[in-house]
């Protein structure tokens, strides 16, 4: 079933994931015995058309991990996702559900074929998954370059001609020229210049509004999250910790991990400023992770019982906690 056979419920999510988990086998040496990295540990989820989930947490909490995942780069180790209710450990749908899920790379500079034009870059897509004529190729990739902001004369002129933020733009307009159902964005604006990251949030904001695009926003930047996000994904060590309504998890924050992040998200209005919370140490080893609560360490709420008992997600104040002593 093609984007356009999609005949599910206006309001049916077009993303969900339960309990999925993504671990890596590790050597450790000659004679060691291999080590499991849960890069990803039971996460569960929904998107909606014309939504934005955003997932946040410090390097090394399985963000790209799960942005792989859903992307179908790789498999899940086990869990379940469902892609417009079609599941995508089904092999036979795969290349179905590749055109309804595409990915926009953090680094333009590198997402980018440096031998192929502009225009074939966003032609082939179209090439590989659609049976569109050459003139229909070209009316859509034309149509598309002109709403990223490009201009006709680009299209023929190869990416180290352009500057980062004229790159992403052409990696925007190749990840939505399938018309996907789904984005996921890994760190899009990371490398770019503060000036150009707010036209480029502006631009994902615009094509969401204009196709009803459900997006998978990645970053470890919470300004450009309380941007963009209708919901919050708190990760840490390959686990939730909290997930909820953007404004809920802004305005007030449960989690101690969660309160520590947007504590230090820079502020410009004194009255929005809150007193900083450091978190001491670093994150854990995902070789070896403390038992219990993965955070424990580093918490400053932290009880006896952290050490022990590994929180389970539950519902508080409007939004999913993992947390015993909140």
């Amino acid at each position: 079933m093609s984007a356009a056979q999609d005949t599910r419920p206006a309001d049916a999510p077009l993303l969900q994931a339960r309990d999925l988990a993504r671990h890596y086998s590790v050597s450790r040496g000659w004679f060691a015995p291999k080590a499991t990295v849960r890069a990803l540990d039971g996460v569960s989820f929904e998107l909606r058309a014309g939504r934005t989930l955003a997932v946040v947490g410090e390097s090394g909490c399985g963000k790209s991990t799960l942005a792989r995942a859903l992307t179908l780069i790789e498999p899940p180790t086990s869990g379940h996702l469902l892609i417009k209710g079609r599941d995508g450990a089904d092999m036979r749908a795969r290349k179905d559900l590749r055109r309804d899920v595409q990915m926009v790379f953090q680094n333009p500079y590198a997402a980018l074929n440096p031998r192929k034009t502009i225009a074939a870059t966003l032609a082939e897509p179209l090439v590989i998954n659609t049976t569109l004529s050459r003139a229909e190729r070209q009316a859509r990739v034309e149509a598309l370059a002109a709403k990223v902001g490009l201009r006709q004369e680009h299209l023929q002129r190869y990416p180290h001609m352009f500057s980062g933020g004229q790159r992403q733009r052409i990696a925007i307009a190749r990840a939505m020229v399938l018309q996907p159902g789904i984005v996921v964005a890994d760190e899009p604006t990371s490398a770019l210049d503060l000036s150009i990251q707010a036209q480029i949030l502006n631009l994902f904001m615009d094509l969401q509004e204009e196709f009803g695009t459900g997006y998978v926003f990645i970053s470890h930047n919470l300004a450009v999250v309380e941007h963009v996000a209708d919901e919050v994904m708190v990760m840490y060590l390959g686990r939730v910790v909290e997930q909820g309504d953007k404004r809920r998890v802004f305005a007030q924050p449960l989690h101690p991990y969660t309160q520590a992040l947007i504590s230090a998200t820079p502020a410009l209005r004194p009255a929005d400023r809150r007193e900083r919370i450091r978190i001491h140490g670093e994150l854990p080893s995902p070789l070896k992770p403390p038992g219990g609560c993965a955070f424990h360490q580093r918490c400053p709420m932290a009880i006896a019982r952290c050490a022990e008992v590994r929180p389970a997600l539950r519902e508080m104040e409007g939004r999913m906690v993992a947390c015993d002593v909140i």
